[in-house]
């Protein structure tokens, strides 16, 4: 019988200015980026979280520490393509993720699709197995009022 998990992840990184916007592995065009110890890309670090707590494997902070310098500025799709080694040797596979970018702003529509792309290249699982969407919250909350930027995920993982 096959063996099912659910994991979720959130992330939140606030707005700064002088560097690039990293959201789903995609660089996307705007005035500000997100600051954090890594790229600061949201949208992986939540996949990442629900990925690693399906598997029971902890967390990005425990794995990836912002005390360790060798993450300094690290491109968030290298630390999603680690955790993905991690998950499969404790004998995990995704079956499907699901997952939300809440910010005022920029619009993302366009973006989606490669960021879906992205993910699934990386954890090398079929395109049609990874959901990207955003929202806004009406101008309601720090996305609303723009100081930052939060992203939730939520992924099933199976074991035979």
């Amino acid at each position: 019988m096959m063996k099912l998990r659910v994991g979720q992840g959130l992330d939140v990184h606030q707005w700064i200015a002088g560097r690039p916007l990293m959201l789903g592995g995609v660089q996307i065009p705007h005035d500000r980026g997100l600051l954090g110890h890594s790229d600061a890309d949201v949208l992986l670090h939540a996949i990442i979280d629900a990925l690693l707590g399906g598997a029971g494997l902890g967390d990005i902070g425990r794995m990836f520490p912002d005390t360790d310098p060798s993450y300094s500025g690290i491109d968030s799709k290298i630390l999603l393509a680690t955790a993905m080694e991690k998950i499969k040797s404790a004998g995990w596979n995704i079956l499907n993720i699901d997952a939300t970018i809440i910010c005022q702003r920029p619009k993302l529509a366009p973006f989606m699709p490669t960021m879906g792309q992205t993910i699934a290249q990386i954890l090398a699982i079929d395109p049609t197995a990874v959901n990207v969407k955003a929202t806004t919250t009406e101008k309601l909350g720090f996305t609303g009022r723009n100081e930052g930027v939060a992203a939730q995920a939520v992924a099933l993982l199976y074991a035979d």
